[in-house]
C-alpha cells in the first residue's frame, strides 16, 4: 500500500464525462486516483477536488495521449507521486462521426491516435511499472459496443475501439499471470448529440432493459474486475441488451 494505506490508480480521460465518474468511485473505494487530462484544465480541477474529498493523494496532469511522449511524461510524475500501480484504466478517446467516402487523415489520426495509440502505449508503459511489483494488478480498457457493430458513419472510431479488444486480449495472454487486463464495452451511458439517435425515450425503446446506462453500471463492472482473480482477456459488455438488437 501506499504511505496512507491506499492502493493507486492511473487512470487516462479521468476528467471526462464517464472518467470522471469512475475516478470518483474509485476514490470513495479508497483508491489513491491519478488521471489525465487534455483540453478542459477546469473541468480536470473540479474532478480533482472531488476525488480529494474521499482520497487527498489524488493527483492529475495534462496529457495528450496520442502523443507517446506526453504518455512517459505522466507516468514519470505519477511514478514521483506513487510507489506502486494496482489498477490501469485506459478511459482517454475522441468519438465523433465522420463520412467513410470523405474521412480526412486528421480525423484518423485524431480518432486512432487518440483510441488506439494512446491506449496501446499507456498500457505498453504502465505494464512495465507493473511487472516490477511483487503482487498481482490490473489494467483495464474502456471500448465499445460499436466496436462489433457496423455504423456506417462511425468507421475510424469504430475501428480503433476494435483493435483495443484485440489488443486487451494479447496484452492479457502476454501479461499473465501478473496482470490480469480486459476491457468493458459500454453501450450508451449518456445522450450524446453525436449519436443522432433522437430523444432518450426512442432510445430506450432498443435496449431490452428499456433504459440509458449509467455511470454506476459501468462503475460496477470495473469494481468486479478489481476483484476478480480469475478473469482476463475479456470484454465485459455493460449495455442493457442493446446488442442483442
Amino acid at each position: 500500500m501506499t504511505s496512507s494505506g491506499k492502493k493507486v490508480c492511473f487512470i487516462t480521460g479521468g476528467s471526462g464525462r464517464l472518467g470522471s465518474e469512475i475516478a470518483l468511485s474509485l476514490a470513495q473505494q479508497g483508491y489513491s486516483v491519478f488521471f489525465t487530462y487534455n483540453r478542459s484544465r477546469k473541468k480536470a480541477e473540479e474532478t480533482l477536488d472531488r476525488l480529494r474529498t474521499f482520497t487527498p493523494q489524488s493527483a492529475m496532469t495534462g496529457c495528450d495521449v496520442s502523443k507517446v511522449s506526453d504518455i512517459e511524461q505522466a507516468f514519470e510524475r505519477f511514478s514521483k507521486q506513487f510507489p506502486r500501480l494496482d489498477l490501469l484504466i485506459t478511459s482517454a478517446s475522441n468519438f465523433y462521426s465522420t463520412v467513410l467516402p470523405d474521412v480526412t487523415e486528421t480525423q484518423w489520426h485524431e480518432l486512432v491516435d487518440t483510441n488506439l495509440k494512446g491506449t496501446f502505449f499507456t498500457m505498453q508503459i504502465g505494464a512495465r511499472l507493473m511487472q516490477k511489483q511483487p503482487f498481482v494488478s490490473r489494467i483495464i480498457t474502456m471500448t465499445d459496443i460499436s466496436a462489433n457493430l457496423v455504423w456506417q458513419q462511425f468507421a475510424p472510431y469504430t475501428a480503433s475501439k476494435n483493435a483495443v479488444q484485440h489488443l486487451t486480449r494479447v496484452f492479457a495472454k502476454v501479461l499473465a499471470p501478473k496482470i490480469l487486463v480486459n476491457s468493458i464495452a459500454p453501450g450508451t451511458v449518456t445522450i450524446n448529440p453525436e449519436w443522432n439517435d433522437g430523444p432518450e425515450e426512442e432510445l430506450s425503446k432498443m435496449i431490452p432493459l428499456q433504459r440509458i446506462g449509467e455511470p454506476g453500471d459501468i462503475v460496477e463492472a470495473i469494481v468486479f474486475l478489481t476483484k476478480s482473480r480469475y478473469v482476463t482477456g475479456q470484454v465485459i459488455t455493460v449495455d442493457g441488451g442493446r446488442i442483442l438488437r
